[in-house]
């Protein structure tokens, strides 16, 4: 008996108790302890990850609500712990493409330690010289979606004026970045004045405005684009989405990525502003980073290569511990982080 537990190891999770609607908050969420075994039976092609890093995005929202008609990504299951982006460290596999001690991320348990089964869907880390919390962000899933959502979606030419919403946030403030290393005119908004400080002082946009304190989201930007908008790479939705199509120029581009300020409502706002789109001939698409996977390795050699010349720079909001994701989670969709939020679950 005391051998069959020592064969096991303590693994802290978090599950989700009941689907939700409105705002989460952190009592929808529970930390539960089970177990994993140590060893993998043999044949298994599976690795046991240990889970360093835990990344907090406002998609995972989405997957909290029960959908009538299926989503485009699955429904979270009450009871099951959370699945998110993650860092890992391999400690056992049956895979020959892995060994102990490899560096991966990709799509792990909100949990101490992973058992995948599929581990062909985890990356390989190659440049381990970096912060592995980045793989959390900028050189991973956010920072591709910057990348993907700015290049091949907006398709920016130098000298065009672009605005990023939510800009200091974990896509935000990389989108921002690789458009000044375009040669845009960039603008950000932000919820708060020490993010607005943080995208011109550290981010380099040119400009940047809090939009909590602007009476007139409208005349906001009219302000700060008085020629009109080419880009805009949408966060957001709602109020702000609408007073962007009044702004945009012919033929203009408008990158959706994301609609954070619907997320939580249980009707969403509709937009007024439509026929903009007709009248300017505005381009607007949506993407998913998923279906960028594939072009990742370019990806990577290429924001590495900003990072170690001092072009791109990121900021991360880093809670301590797995019983820390309730709240961290929660945290994004209250403003409350300062940058990419994710979870140091172990340091090593």
């Amino acid at each position: 008996m005391a051998a069959a537990a020592a064969a096991e190891l303590s693994n802290k999770g978090v599950t989700l108790k009941r689907h939700v609607t409105g705002f989460p908050t952190e009592d929808d969420m529970e930390l539960v302890t089970a177990t994993v075994p140590l060893t993998l039976p043999p044949g298994s092609a599976a690795v046991m990850v240990k889970n360093l890093y835990l990344s907090c995005d406002p998609y995972m929202r989405s997957r909290m609500t029960r959908h009538e008609e299926p989503s485009y990504v699955p429904d979270f299951v009450p009871g099951e712990v959370l699945t998110a982006f993650g860092v890992s460290k391999v400690v056992e596999s049956g895979h020959p493409g892995y060994k102990a001690g490899d560096l991966v991320w990709g799509m792990i348990g909100c949990e101490e330690y992973t058992l995948a089964n599929n581990p062909e869907s985890l990356f390989k880390i190659s440049h381990p010289e970096f912060p592995l919390s980045y793989y959390t962000g900028v050189l991973g899933m956010p920072g591709l979606t910057a990348y993907a959502g700015f290049f091949d979606v907006a398709k920016p030419k130098k000298g065009e004026y672009v605005f990023v919403s939510a800009a200091s946030g974990a896509v935000g403030q990389l989108v921002g970045q690789l458009a000044k290393i375009t040669g845009c005119y960039v603008v950000g908004s932000a919820g708060s004045d020490e993010k607005v400080n943080l995208l011109k002082t550290k981010f380099g946009f040119d400009d940047a405005f809090n939009y909590k304190k602007e009476q007139d989201l409208n005349a906001a930007l009219k302000r700060c684009f008085p020629e009109g908008i080419d880009i805009y790479f949408e966060n957001v939705g709602g109020a702000m989405l609408d007073a962007v199509l009044l702004n945009m120029r012919l033929h203009g581009r408008v990158s959706m990525c994301g609609l954070i300020s619907q997320y939580n409502l249980e009707e969403p706002e509709g937009v007024r502003n439509l026929f903009c789109i007709v009248a300017k001939r505005i381009r607007m698409e949506g993407f998913m980073v998923t279906e960028y996977f594939g072009t990742y390795s370019k990806f990577e050699e290429e924001m590495a290569g900003y990072l170690k010349e001092g072009k791109i720079t990121y900021v991360e909001d880093v809670a301590e511990g797995i019983e820390s994701v309730p709240a961290a989670l929660i945290g994004i969709f209250y403003g409350r982080n300062i940058g990419k939020q994710l979870v140091a679950v172990a340091r090593e």
